[in-house]
């Protein structure tokens, strides 16, 4: 396990403010105390620390100069897009320089002759979308706070969504990076070609948390947007009926984009804050969305009825236009903020099991939450086996958040025991960097830091995210406090899924 870095002195790092404003320029170097405390946590409010200094470049050649300033006097930096994070993976140093790449959102081509779009990692993943619907293609990957979420973000955590189980994650469409090099050069990874030869670079940057460098622009994959979509919400009696409904839906052969489940704590939430009106009474609701060629969807539709009903389903809606799919996915799409409804703070989790392991965890969980009398609410993509477990409590009465953290971990030694992982889509970060050794031996470790060493032999890239640190190891894990949600998503730009 990785030593924590010596702090730098404060005295060292002022220094550096007129270089950085050489390269950024004046407006684009923030040294203000109340500017700096803008960015002091990403959406995971819980950790907090106001960054030494801020700098918001406009070009790639910026962002490497940044770097390599930073390379050469051993000063850290965190890199940082939309701060819709939620493993504190964006958290500052207060001796360190946070680069924040939300200037730099242009999108610079869209080549519908090649299925790609080339932009920038400022760009909002959305937009993309926006950009490539006038010629009938989209971007598949789909993060709930997609409005506002950037792209390096995305490409940082790898980031995935509620249709990942079709399309798959942020390295799926990704075809070319260019990007800043710890050491601060500028350096290109593959193109607009399907394939790139030799070593996956690209597969070992995507998803590394900002440790190996910053993503400076990025060609990613666009497809053809499906001839038709429709959304069916299924309820179920118990949360197991749900999960045999989701098996038997995979074991027929059909592929939803999506397949979402929430148990009956979790709709309760989503009723107190939108009023979601789902079927009273269920124990658990099942949404599977399907799209692709008109006769393949309705196939697939009245399979998914026919097998969500053999499991139990007592009631089946269908959305019959955009409009009736939105009201469908508004419930689910609330239900980790709505949780601030039904109590004070809660702990958010991030676990994986194979879809097979899917009723036995849900049972553990459930007796662990009767033996712990902690609450649990469920909310999760039941087809790819991402669980999102609530572990719900009050920070007003003594122990309780620790008792909270005991279930929290507890549901990620499930996770592992079924050969599963302790994140599916919100990454490591601080969150989980003690949770490391859990997952993987002293060997796994030391090959990963050896890997990181290579790439970043200095340590400025992101010290203390992704690999366990002495000092983050006594810390608990991130806590959400109900009544005082991320601005973003309290504006409703931003959704936790």
């Amino acid at each position: 396990m990785p030593d924590a870095p010596t702090r730098i002195d404060p005295d060292r790092l002022r220094s550096l403010v007129p270089r950085l404003r050489a390269i950024c320029g004046e407006d684009g170097v923030l040294t203000d105390a109340s500017r700096r405390r803008t960015y002091e946590s990403d959406g995971l409010t819980y950790h907090a620390e106001v960054p030494g200094a801020v700098v918001l470049p406009s070009t790639a050649e910026q962002v490497a100069a940044v770097l390599r300033l930073c390379s050469e006097e051993g000063v850290p930096f965190v890199p940082r897009g939309a701060g819709t994070g939620l493993s504190a993976g964006a958290l500052p140093r207060a001796d360190g320089v946070l680069v924040v790449t939300s200037r730099m959102r242009r999108i610079i081509e869209i080549d519908i002759g090649n299925e790609c779009a080339v932009v920038e990692p400022g760009v909002a993943n959305l937009d993309i979308t926006r950009a490539a619907a006038p010629h009938g293609y989209y971007y598949a990957p789909d993060p709930s706070s997609q409005q506002v979420c950037s792209v390096g973000g995305n490409i940082a955590e790898n980031s995935g969504g509620a249709h990942c189980l079709k399309y798959g994650f942020t390295v799926n469409h990704v075809l070319g990076l260019q990007i800043a090099t710890p050491r601060g050069e500028l350096v290109r990874l593959g193109g607009k070609a399907p394939e790139a030869p030799g070593y996956d670079l690209m597969g070992a940057f995507i998803g590394s948390e900002g440790t190996l460098g910053i993503a400076t622009e990025a060609t990613v994959r666009l497809l053809r947007a499906p001839e038709k979509a429709t959304t069916l919400l299924a309820a179920f009696d118990t949360v197991d009926a749900g999960g045999a409904a989701v098996s038997s839906i995979i074991a027929a052969g059909v592929l939803p984009a999506a397949i979402e489940m929430m148990d009956a704590l979790a709709i309760e939430a989503a009723e107190a804050a939108v009023a979601c009106e789902y079927p009273p009474g269920a124990g658990a609701v099942l949404i599977v969305e399907l799209d692709g060629p008109a006769s393949d969807v309705d196939a697939g539709a009245a399979e998914v009825r026919r097998l969500c009903t053999g499991s139990g389903a007592f009631e089946i809606r269908e959305a019959s236009g955009a409009a009736e799919r939105a009201r469908i996915w508004k419930g689910r799409k609330s239900a980790f903020a709505a949780v601030g409804r039904i109590s004070p703070a809660y702990i958010v989790q991030d676990g994986v099991v194979p879809r097979t392991a899917l009723g036995e965890v849900l049972g553990d969980i459930a007796r662990l939450s009767a033996e712990s009398g902690i609450r649990v609410a469920n909310v999760f993509h039941a087809g790819d086996g991402n669980l999102h477990p609530l572990v719900l409590f009050d920070d007003a009465e003594p122990g309780a958040g620790d008792r909270a953290a005991e279930v929290s971990g507890a549901i990620l030694d499930l996770c592992i025991r079924h050969g599963g992982s302790i994140t599916g889509e919100h990454g490591v970060g601080v969150d989980k960097a003690c949770q490391m050794p859990r997952m993987f031996g002293p060997a796994d470790l030391e090959t990963m830091d050896l890997f990181r060493a290579a790439l970043d032999p200095g340590g400025t890239a992101n010290p203390e995210k992704l690999l366990p640190t002495p000092r983050l190891c006594g810390e608990r894990p991130g806590v959400v406090k109900g009544a005082h949600p991320h601005p973003l998503v309290a504006e409703g730009k931003a959704e936790l899924f």
